[in-house]
């Protein structure tokens, strides 16, 4: 299948501000790994630009906004279209730097579900089945995206970070799933406290990182 051709390069800036093209790291068909639709075959669309700042970040090359090209969203829709599997995964980078109205609108004329991940560092755009809002303590989310969350995910990198993570539980919505996820880096020095926690809190899930074990995107 031929892949999608890029033609040029923008900063976040330049980005269209209506929406009809974005900064394009890179797009594959997979299984989502992460959270309340771990298992579930999608096709993720990985938008370049961050300036939130994880330093556990794993896809660090997806800060740059200038490194990665522009691309039509209507190219960006039709390889989606392409896949059995009929659920893309908007992702970054921080994906709502952006205008994502005309790209969920086009997704979802063609029958494709809309799902989005975000540390909720900007306000919602674009129309959703389903958003996973993981806030970082590096930017804090904007206040108007925790009404729109279905999921919170958050990272815990240290015994701080279940406290925080209640603060946002109290903010999301009474239907929003919680899941608690360990840093991968950390993972095995975390997963008895944060085992021990959600039996003592089971108003929390656990989640983890299930692509890494079946060594895929």
């Amino acid at each position: 299948m031929e892949a999608i051709k890029p033609y040029k390069t923008a900063s976040i800036h330049a980005v269209p501000k209506d929406g009809s093209e974005l900064p394009l790291m890179e797009a594959f068909y997979t299984i989502q790994g992460e959270g309340g639709n771990t298992g579930t075959a999608a096709y993720f669309i990985r938008l370049g630009g961050c300036d939130v700042g994880c330093h556990w970040c794993d896809v660090k090359e997806s800060w740059d906004a200038e490194l990665h090209p522009l691309t039509q969203v209507e190219a960006i829709v039709d390889m989606a279209d392409a896949f059995p599997g009929k659920t893309v995964v908007i992702t970054g980078g921080e994906p709502l730097l952006y205008n994502l109205h005309p790209l969920t609108t086009q997704l979802q004329e063609r029958g494709i579900k809309t799902m989005i991940e975000t540390s909720g560092a900007y306000p919602i755009s674009g129309h959703w089945d389903w958003v996973c809002l993981s806030p970082k303590k590096f930017k804090a989310p904007d206040t108007s995206v925790y009404p729109f969350a279905h999921e919170l995910k958050v990272i815990i990198f240290n015994k701080s970070d279940f406290a925080w993570a209640e603060e946002h539980a109290a903010r999301v919505g009474a239907g929003c799933k919680l899941y608690l996820q360990p840093e991968w880096s950390k993972a095995n020095q975390l997963m008895p406290l944060l085992v021990e926690y959600v039996k003592n809190n089971p108003q929390w899930r656990v989640s983890l990182q299930t692509h890494k074990y079946m060594d895929i995107p």
